[in-house]
């Protein structure tokens, strides 16, 4: 499973190693224990290799706990599959199921870790198209669901060349009915309506770099900021001499300017010089301290007008979803007894309001929607930018942190996926990379290396509308955990499969005779 994700995308490995998840279930009618176990095994064998840049400075404890954590998800995901595929339509319980857990996992504790959820191993597949009617739950279940149907299938073959077809044969339906809705709904994807282009801006990503790598990457702030100021500078020139266009917006990263302009003049002015060169408005992340003494992760529009840059900013997005162990620690007496690290996790406050910023341009206002690093893995980010009038959308980044590991491209693919939910454009741009600018449709114009200066230019389309996926809003997944509950239950009062948490193993057969042959 872990091989689906980037960088090494071989998308088809997810529905291929659910579809083995899918036997390991299916064969033998396992109990509820054994079905956790297997859960538990496979969330190990995917977690573990998944998620080693947690640890990356700070050791591998918070590693290896955190893809324990995860793996007891999939443990309750074995356990509830264990249940409900016992009713008829296996495949269906399946997928149901896995985008149930998928649903808990992002939302608790500490709202959740969306990580590794199946949809974002399919930037580079053939079910990519149908994120934009059913979202991200929904392209998880579909990975799920053809994983399971065509597990569903092998399983019928082989008992048909056993001259036992008959325990298999009504999985067989529903597997072949699940895949055609898939190529159904791929086809639908690809000219489904919902958004339109109204025009385009000329955008460019400027990707400053960072004096070094590790958690004391910005201990040099003033370097941070010099650096985006000397690349957007050197863009300035370019332009000047006629070897780039001139962009509508120049956009910087999360934590360019990690001193507040609010409170350090200096600060401010190097921006206003770099908006004032480049005579473009400049979109720059920092952080603004409160009277309460809690900073907020701040996204400021600063722009220009005759030539000259405003003496501030023109509009602020304040991030709402923070991240845990990082921006702010939960329980912070508790882990404390874990690691050192744990004071060094910010006491950052979430904002509120709307999930956009307004920019002025030469070629008019431009609504850019804003999902900042950690929020755009969160299915509620992208889609409130677009219900608040988002003609574009934004994430600015900083994975210094994380060093060379996967992260950034584990992250760059769901800013990818959500080109396509939202059908809009996105530019990701980062301190130290992966930087990019994605098309609607999620394919990549241009893309930085890692701990890298760039600077990355493209015309955007500006995008109205909204697709299915952003209408049909959160009600998937409550629709989803309602059904897996009321499966689930409904499963348990079958007298038949009390025996499914016993101690014993059940005669061949039984079961399966009298609910496969129905």
């Amino acid at each position: 499973m872990y091989a689906a994700f980037p960088p090494r995308d071989l998308w088809f490995l997810a529905p291929l190693s659910l579809g083995l998840l899918y036997t390991a279930l299916r064969l033998g009618r396992p109990r509820v224990r054994v079905g956790a176990l297997c859960g538990f095994v496979f969330g190990l064998a995917f977690f573990v290799p998944l998620l080693p840049w947690i640890g990356e400075y700070v050791g591998p404890l918070p590693w290896l706990a955190l893809a324990v954590v995860m793996a007891l998800y999939l443990a309750l995901f074995g356990a509830i599959a264990t249940v409900t595929m016992r009713l008829r339509a296996a495949p269906l319980w399946f997928a149901i199921a896995w985008v149930g857990v998928e649903t808990i996992r992002s939302s608790f504790p500490f709202g959740g870790f969306p990580w590794g959820r199946a949809a974002f191993s399919q930037t580079s597949g053939l079910l990519l198209p149908s994120a934009s009617l059913v979202g991200v739950p929904g392209l998880s279940f579909v990975v799920a669901a053809v994983g399971a149907g065509l597990a569903s299938g092998v399983l019928a073959a082989v008992d048909l060349r056993r001259g036992d077809g008959g325990r298999w044969r009504p999985a067989v339906g529903p597997g072949v009915a699940l895949i055609l809705l898939v190529v159904g709904a791929i086809v639908a994807a690809i000219g489904a309506p919902g958004t339109h282009a109204t025009s385009s801006v000329t955008v460019a990503a400027v990707q400053g770099n960072v004096p070094r790598l590790g958690l004391d990457f910005n201990e040099q702030r003033r370097a941070v900021l010099d650096n985006h100021v000397n690349e957007t500078e050197r863009l300035a020139q370019q332009v000047r001499d006629g070897e780039r266009s001139q962009p509508d917006i120049v956009l910087w990263p999360e934590n360019a300017s990690d001193i507040p302009p609010s409170l350090n003049p200096d600060a401010a002015a190097l921006i206003r010089e770099a908006v004032t060169s480049v005579d473009a408005p400049i979109v720059l992340g920092t952080l603004v301290p409160n009277d309460d003494g809690r900073p907020t992760n701040s996204v400021l529009v600063w722009g220009r007008r005759d030539g000259r840059a405003d003496d501030e900013p023109s509009a602020r997005y304040d991030k709402h979803i923070i991240q845990p162990f990082g921006e702010y620690l939960p329980w912070r007496g508790f882990f404390r007894h874990f690691s050192s690290y744990a004071d060094r996790a910010g006491d950052f406050k979430p904002g509120s309001g709307p999930a956009i910023v307004t920019v002025r341009t030469a070629k008019g206002t431009v609504r850019l929607g804003v999902s900042t690093c950690w929020e755009v893995a969160f299915d509620r980010s992208p889609r409130q930018a677009v219900d608040d009038g988002a003609q574009l959308l934004y994430v600015p980044t900083n994975n210094a942190t994380f060093g060379l590991t996967d992260m950034s491209s584990q992250q760059l693919a769901m800013s990818r996926i959500r080109a396509v939910e939202t059908g809009r454009s996105v530019a990701v741009v980062s301190t130290s990379g992966l930087s990019a600018l994605i098309r609607p449709d999620g394919s990549v114009i241009a893309e930085s290396g890692l701990f890298e200066a760039a600077v990355l230019q493209s015309a955007l389309e500006l995008r109205d509308g909204r697709t299915l996926a952003v209408s049909l809003g959160p009600w998937p997944e409550r629709v989803v955990l309602l059904v897996m509950a009321l499966g689930f239950l409904y499963a348990l009062t079958r007298a038949t499969n009390l025996d499914m948490f016993a101690g014993r193993r059940r005669p061949a057969g039984g079961i399966e005779k009298e609910h496969d042959e129905r």
